[in-house]
């Protein structure tokens, strides 16, 4: 038992201090992770049916607008390039996507989505709208909106690497 209160007491002694904002945006942090594991999971619920996941639902999104390239889509999504190039290969190989020339780069091809792709973004995204006024309903357009604008503040400012206080 005494072993066990050293530890807690080692643990407790190395914990550095945070502000009260601090500890706030900490708490904001992991709400944030924890929503995120929601929202992946339920998207991957909503897309099920037109057999697909919520990553590849990202992608077929990101290809309706036919004028952007893997890694032009890997940055608006903010993922890694070689798994939206996988993800992106593979919606390929099964015709939901397809791959135009670049008129301002040579190699790297336009992302575009094929009438099959198209069709099964448009399964997908009738279930997400039934989904998300649902979810919605539970909150004011101004709660959700400054929810957001908190969110997107807390981007950007990751984005640029910095901090407030640095």
């Amino acid at each position: 038992m005494d072993e066990i209160q050293n530890r807690q007491h080692v643990v407790k002694q190395n914990r550095p201090e945070r502000t009260m904002e601090g500890d706030a945006f900490s708490a904001f942090a992991i709400t944030a992770l924890r929503l995120a594991g929601h929202l992946t999971a339920a998207g991957d619920q909503l897309a099920k049916p037109a057999g697909q996941t919520s990553a590849r639902w990202q992608v077929l999104a990101a290809a309706r607008r036919g004028n952007m390239s893997v890694a032009q889509i890997a940055r608006a999504l903010g993922l890694a390039r070689q798994g939206v190039q996988r993800l992106a290969d593979v919606l390929e190989s099964e015709g939901l996507i397809a791959y135009a020339d670049n008129p301002q780069h040579q190699r790297a091809k336009l992302v575009r989505l094929t009438e099959e792709g198209a069709a099964r973004l448009g399964v997908i995204e009738i279930a997400q709208a039934g989904w998300a006024d649902g979810l919605g309903a539970a909150f004011t357009s101004a709660e959700l909106d400054a929810a957001r604008a908190v969110m997107a503040r807390v981007m950007e400012m990751l984005e640029r690497g910095e901090t407030a206080g640095g």
